[in-house]
């Protein structure tokens, strides 16, 4: 069976070295054989189908095609498109009164990356908040994302083990996923 996937490259389109292009990056994901492949603005967000057979390892097979292709290092962090759609539904912070750029996702690499995630649950942010959810965390920076305490101590605690998007973001990846 088929699914939908959606990759979330952190750091491209930072600086002058990491860029992409959008066009680029569609044509290197339908190269690996992924269908339906689209992006989403030019912060390195991709929609595409993967097969049963090539769903397991999109992450890495996209990680190893920007290098060897693009000469781009980057960490790919995929979910499915139902995980993405029970992140959104499960999302604890959200308000209408809040604005979506100061709400963020992140997504973690690994197990270990959550439980650094889950640390930083026990201290006190405010007026920021973070809750977390099996592989994802919401995170309230109510004085945006540079002036956030809580999401500096998230970028020292792990790296590259971590990718946000902003709530706009993330509800435009999910309609873009769901179109199919």
């Amino acid at each position: 069976m088929d699914n939908r996937q959606i990759a979330l490259l952190r750091g491209v389109n930072v600086g002058k070295a990491r860029r992409v292009a959008m066009a680029d990056l569609r044509e290197l994901v339908e190269a690996l054989g992924y269908r339906e492949v689209s992006t989403l603005l030019n912060s390195g967000n991709v929609v595409f189908t993967a097969t049963r057979k090539n769903a397991a390892n999109s992450g890495a097979r996209i990680e190893k095609a920007l290098v060897e292709r693009l000469g781009v290092e980057s960490r790919v962090f995929v979910l499915e498109a139902a995980e993405l759609a029970t992140a959104v539904a499960r999302n604890p912070l959200v308000s209408s009164k809040r604005d979506p750029a100061r709400m963020l996702l992140a997504v973690t690499a690994s197990a270990a990356d959550q439980a650094k995630l889950v640390a930083l649950t026990k201290q006190t942010w405010m007026p920021d908040e973070i809750v977390t959810r099996e592989r994802v965390a919401y995170l309230w920076c109510a004085a945006g994302l540079i002036e956030s305490k809580l999401a500096q101590a998230m970028s020292r605690a792990l790296g590259d083990g971590v990718t946000t998007r902003n709530w706009a973001t993330v509800l435009k990846l999910l309609a873009l996923a769901q179109r199919a």
